[in-house]
């Protein structure tokens, strides 16, 4: 049995409906993953956090900044590419990240599943723009 929602809650979620069509899924689903990981980065062990954590989050806010440009530049394909790249950067991150034994296996799969999607989104915003004949 699902709960009601209060008049408060069911306008945030309206809000982040709203913003989710204003700023684009890709946005949006990056946006989110971010907010998972700056708390999954604070668990890494101290030895870790500094070097690989850091880069980590530098990267996912460096793609959420192109994400962003994208939204409000007419020139998104070099944005979207930009974009990409990092995803791509953040996969291999993320990866190492396992592999040292910072993140276990669980928020290892949470983060390559979260990617990948904003990596299809964008891909697909990518598709789209070229479809329009953006440059």
């Amino acid at each position: 049995m699902q709960r009601a929602l209060s008049g408060e809650q069911q306008e945030r979620r309206t809000a982040r409906a709203g913003a989710a069509r204003a700023t684009g899924p890709a946005l949006e689903s990056h946006y989110r993953f971010i907010l998972w990981l700056v708390p999954a980065v604070e668990r890494f062990p101290r030895s870790r956090k500094f070097l690989l954590g850091d880069r980590i989050q530098d990267t996912a806010l460096d793609v959420l900044e192109h994400l962003i440009e994208a939204t409000y530049s007419r020139r998104r394909a070099d944005h979207l590419a930009a974009a990409n790249l990092g995803l791509e950067k953040l996969r291999f991150l993320f990866r190492l990240a396992c592999d040292l034994r910072a993140l276990d296996r669980r928020r290892y799969e949470y983060a390559a599943r979260s990617i990948d999607e904003t990596g299809r989104k964008v891909g697909a915003w990518g598709k789209a723009h070229a479809g329009r004949g953006g440059a």
